[in-house]
This record gives C-alpha cells, structure tokens and sequence, in this order.
C-alpha cells in the first residue's frame, strides 16, 4: 500500500489559549448560541445571520474585540463579523455586545482564512480588516503572515467590487511586503495618492498598543485597496 504524505497547511497564528475570566466563560456559555458562527463548512447566509440587507465587515484577529465594537457602534448602517482564534478575546468580545446592546455584531472563533473560503460567498464583503497582525518577524517565518499572493486572491473573490482592503501594522517590512503583494495584483487598487500608505482613517479607531507605541516613537502604516 503506498503512503500518502499530506503537506501541513501553515497556519499564519499560533493559538494560545489563556485563562478565561469567569465572565468571558460566562459570555461564552450564554451568548454564543446567539451571536456566534459555527465553523461547519457552511456558507453563511448574511441576510439571515443579521436580520437585514446591509454592508459587512469582516474583520481578522480582532484580540479583545474593544477597536471592533467601537466601530460597529459608530457604523450601525454596517454589519460587524469578527474572528478570532483565542477564546478570551472571543468572550470578552461577546461580553461587550451585549453591554452595548448591539445588533450588528456577530463573532467566529477559528481560522479567519478556512472561514472565507469555506463560507463566505464571493462578492459578499464590502470590507475585509486586517489589523496588526502576527509580523513572523523572522525572516525563515515569513511564509506564515496571513498576507500572500494566494491569500490575495481569495480576498479578491469575497470582496465586493468597489470594496476595500484595509491593512495597518507597526512593523515597516510588513508593510513594505503588503503593499508589494497587493501592488502586484490587477484586482486590487492603492487608494493612497501617494501610491504606498495612507493616514490612519477616521473610522479605525486608536488602539492603546498604538497610543503606547506612539509615544515610544515606533510608526505605524495603514494600506487601503479597493477592489476594482
């Protein structure tokens, strides 16, 4: 009988489970069957999920959820889904939408990347986020950040046309790999007149990892591509 080898898909995060607070276990016990998504392989019907017809937002690794909810209450025109593979921010995330009474909002905790092309439908995001992700500063990890060519594609498939792509990070040669990756696709434009990064948008809001590192001096780049 001959061996069939399977390639390791490499996953771009390492998932670290830490401690669940009482009240995260408890967000997770009672809030999840309301305003969570199943990672079952199947594709998500917007409509029904929100209870309405409106533009979603998709974000990737969301950490404690707080930028997140900041903008689903300054967007409610707009539907929220965020994902993230560690459990206490997932909690405290459900924790906050029901704090703030949100209808917008729903939350997946697996892997960002399966999630879209599993169930995501193509064309159905106006907006993907992706927000300090892992840099894999090391250059041997390199092959693990979550922005690839292939990854490029995909994205290309679920966001709208006319949509956007919005990236920002706090490491320069992340930056530098993410505008070339994107650069060189023909599906995607730089909305920066300068043709690299723009100014923080007003509808991302200031984290406080950014406010501290703004005042220790370390940058922070902000790429933004429509979907042509």
């Amino acid at each position: 009988m001959t061996e069939v080898k399977r390639l390791r898909q490499v996953k771009s995060f390492v998932k670290r489970e830490g401690r669940l607070t009482p009240g995260q276990q408890k967000a997770l016990d009672l809030l999840w069957p309301k305003f969570g998504i199943e990672a079952d392989g199947k594709l998500i019907d917007m409509q029904n999920l929100f209870g309405r017809q409106a533009p979603v937002v998709f974000e990737i690794g969301f950490g404690n959820g707080a930028s997140l909810i900041e903008m689903a209450i300054q967007q409610p025109e707009s539907d929220f889904i965020g994902v993230e593979v560690h459990r206490p921010g997932v909690g405290q995330l459900l924790k906050a939408i029901e704090e703030n009474r949100l209808t917008n909002v729903r939350v997946a905790c697996t892997d960002a990347v399966e999630l879209l092309k599993k169930q995501i439908s193509d064309n159905a995001l106006q907006r993907v986020q992706l927000y300090f992700p892992d840099p894999w500063h090391k250059k041997r990890h390199h092959k693990r950040r979550i922005i690839q060519p292939a990854f490029v594609t995909v994205l290309a498939q679920k966001i709208v046309s006319g949509g956007f792509l919005h990236m920002a990070t706090d490491w320069q040669d992340y930056a530098e790999q993410m505008l070339q990756d994107l650069s060189a696709s023909d599906t995607f434009i730089n909305t920066s007149a300068s043709g690299d990064f723009i100014p923080r948008p007003d509808f991302r809001p200031l984290t406080k990892f950014e406010q501290r590192g703004h005042r220790l001096g370390h940058g922070v780049w902000d790429l933004l591509f429509q979907r042509n």
